[in-house]
């Protein structure tokens, strides 16, 4: 299913969804102990007694702050690890292969305190969240080492010295980076942190390094685009190749606005504009590298009024996060899907529906016009969800609530199961960001409702209720 369209709100939902997982005891500030919550059996450490509840204090010497030093240590073929267990300390030795892990599992990929953004920048999509929302979706994380874990971007602007070290050392790669302008002096006016344009010095540091680094640029009218848009696409590809890829994604906007930096969404010709920019870029770029390297997002060019490009444009996709290249990627596998389906038509007629984002409608409307055309007795109404919650100028499925769902698709004919982009849900849970779970909107609609992922495959599948 068609996730969402790259808007810098959904980036910003995506990142935090995923940042749920690890900030349980965010609250609790200061340091936190590599507490083991799970030991693997048979492996090494279950072999030595550990067990869960013991807490792990160094290895070969080195205290242990997070899962990143967890990996880092233990790659010798020998490790001296120190436990504390019932109160008491213990040391360990182990004989391993080198990069074989010990078996352990913890309580939190970060095992001290967590590290919130210190920017106030111009299009901060949670400063633009309703009130009275889930405590964790306000919380707004710039943490490194998350970078690496779990695919957050990062801005480097609260990176101390001996973090970037550590960086280094530990050739922490892919690192993923906000970088949003490469002016110094812009960089400075955006994000409203003093240091924001020094912390640019830090990525040259780490491409010398060999570190890969994946660039995103959210792009805001008259500011950080035209010839500022330029300027950051020329310098950043200067660093190619550990800059492995650009990604420029519009700004995002809510009616949550009151008090804060007035700001414009994209029109359809300030949106052509800047694919123009990119486009002209990729087309330099790749006659002499071989790559395009920077990519404008699937929503720039819906807004402009362009078509998608095929998805051999988008290369490895490596942006899809940032929603480049999803409908390409959408429409090849679905494509894919109904070459290799050999039912040409459905043994029992099926009436299902799909509920999305207005973004994705005209897509997903030929999606399922193709299937219907392919396979016999497939009945299938696209229904878009206008986000009453969040304000209209948000169009992108991944940011639909349960309660905008019920309330425009209550009398509508649903037929017998409704199909929703699975990203529309809490990561790994079926709760929508108004906290309505699937079932309330189950029970609501009288009607089993069927979450599915961005896959073409998987689409077709759930529309026809057959394996494909």
């Amino acid at each position: 299913m068609l996730s969402s369209l790259p808007e810098a709100g959904k980036i910003t939902r995506l990142l935090l969804s995923n940042f749920e997982i690890a900030i349980d005891n965010k609250n609790s500030g200061g340091k936190m102990s590599a507490v083991i919550t799970g030991v693997e059996p048979g492996s090494l450490a279950a072999k030595k007694q550990i067990r869960a509840g013991d807490t792990l204090l160094k290895i070969n010497g080195h205290e242990i702050e997070d899962v990143l030093d967890y990996r880092f240590y233990i790659a010798e073929k020998s490790v001296e690890a120190l436990f504390s267990t019932g109160g008491k300390t213990k040391t360990v030795k182990f004989k391993k292969q080198e990069y074989e892990d010990l078996g352990l599992d913890f309580e939190t990929y970060l095992m001290d305190e967590k590290r919130n953004c210190r920017n106030n920048c111009i299009f901060c999509f949670i400063d633009q969240l309703p009130k009275n929302m889930r405590e964790t979706l306000y919380f707004k994380d710039d943490d490194a080492r998350l970078s690496f874990l779990m695919g957050n971007y990062i801005t480097l602007t609260n990176l101390k010295e001996r973090d970037v070290e550590r960086i280094i050392e530990m050739h922490i790669s892919p690192v993923n980076i906000s970088v949003h302008t490469t002016n110094p002096d812009l960089r400075v006016k955006m994000m409203r942190n003093k240091n924001a344009g020094k912390a640019l010095d830090i990525i040259p540091r780490l491409a010398a390094a060999g570190i890969k680094i994946n660039c995103q640029l959210v792009l805001c009218p008259g500011i950080n685009d035209g010839a500022e848009l330029e300027r950051s696409l020329r310098e950043l590809s200067a660093l190619y190749p550990s800059v492995e890829n650009i990604a420029a994604v519009p700004i995002g906007l809510t009616d949550h606005r009151e008090g804060l930096f007035e700001l414009n969404p994209y029109s359809e010709k300030e949106a052509l504009s800047v694919v123009r920019i990119i486009e002209n870029f990729e087309e330099a770029f790749f006659k002499k590298n071989g790559t395009r390297l920077a990519f404008a997002a699937d929503e720039f060019y819906l807004k402009a009024g362009l078509q998608i490009h095929d998805a051999e444009f988008y290369e490895d996709m490596d942006q899809l996060e940032n929603g480049v290249g999803l409908i390409a990627l959408l429409q090849s596998e679905f494509n894919s899907a109904l070459k290799l389906n050999e039912v040409e038509k459905l043994d029992v007629p099926r009436k299902i529906s799909i509920a999305t984002g207005v973004a994705a409608k005209p897509f997903i409307d030929k999606l399922a016009l193709s299937a219907q055309n392919s396979i016999a007795g497939l009945d299938c109404r696209v229904y878009s969800i206008i986000n009453d919650f969040f304000g209209q100028l948000i169009n992108v499925a991944g940011l639909v609530t349960g309660n905008d769902l019920i309330s425009q698709l209550e009398g509508k004919e649903l037929g017998e199961e409704l199909l929703i982009p699975s990203v529309m849900l809490r990561s790994e849970g079926d709760v929508f960001l108004d906290d309505v779970s699937v079932a309330d909107v189950e029970k609501r609609l009288k009607i089993k409702v069927k979450p599915v992922a961005n896959d073409g495959f998987e689409l077709l599948s759930a529309m026809t209720g057959l394996e494909v």
